[in-house]
């Protein structure tokens, strides 16, 4: 082939058109990427107050239970714990994403952040956490309000929290892309540590009092 045929053949090829693109198709761009990262946004924030409310709650109706017997000492300190707990989560996680939020203003008002990646939502992270504070939190103070007595109460409601804190470790691990076991692990020693130091610390003051 002459250098001339060469020449327009690749010519031809520089100036063909590229195939259209039906709208979404393979659109990767920092628009396709809000839904995840707003989603992201409210799961770690559900995942967080779920996992607070469990330990919160667990440790403060065990904490109760070791210093008194009476159910419905234990049933005004668990309901207490639970709403101060989610009313309180709620306004931190508020204040957080909103610190972030003003801090993506800047950023994009710079020129460092692309505007089409959007902002996160304060109110979503806000919500999330209380509910799942009120969800995670339910799971020890209905455990240490069954139908069991004395000592049985709180082993059931360790039961419960050990299992309820492998699901969160498990889910939290599943969003950050880490290893489950380690994140298990951690939630699981927490919980439990929380849970025996209080229930300890109401023992003592049970007997002093």
């Amino acid at each position: 082939m002459s250098a001339l045929s060469t020449h327009f053949l690749d010519r031809d090829r520089t100036a063909a058109p590229a195939p259209a693109r039906a709208p979404g198709d393979g659109d990767h761009g920092p628009g396709a990427a809000l839904p995840t990262a707003e989603r992201l946004n409210w799961l770690r924030a559900g995942v967080l107050g779920a996992n607070d409310g469990i330990v919160s709650v667990a440790a403060t109706v065990v904490g109760v239970a070791g210093a008194s017997t009476g159910v419905s000492t234990i049933a005004v300190a668990g309901v207490a714990a639970l709403v101060a707990g989610a009313l309180s989560m709620a306004a931190g996680e508020y204040v957080s994403v909103s610190s972030q939020r003003d801090a993506e203003r800047v950023l994009t008002a710079h020129g460092v952040r692309d505007a089409e990646e959007g902002l996160t939502n304060p109110w979503h992270a806000a919500l999330a956490s209380l509910v799942a504070f009120v969800v995670g939190g339910v799971v020890p103070l209905l455990t240490m309000l069954g139908p069991w007595g004395g000592e049985a109460r709180v082993v059931a409601t360790f039961a419960a929290v050990v299992v309820a804190l492998v699901v969160t470790g498990t889910v939290s691990a599943r969003l950050g892309g880490a290893p489950a076991g380690r994140a298990v692990l951690r939630n699981v020693v927490g919980g439990s540590l929380a849970m025996a130091i209080t229930y300890g610390v109401g023992s003592l003051v049970g007997l002093a009092v």
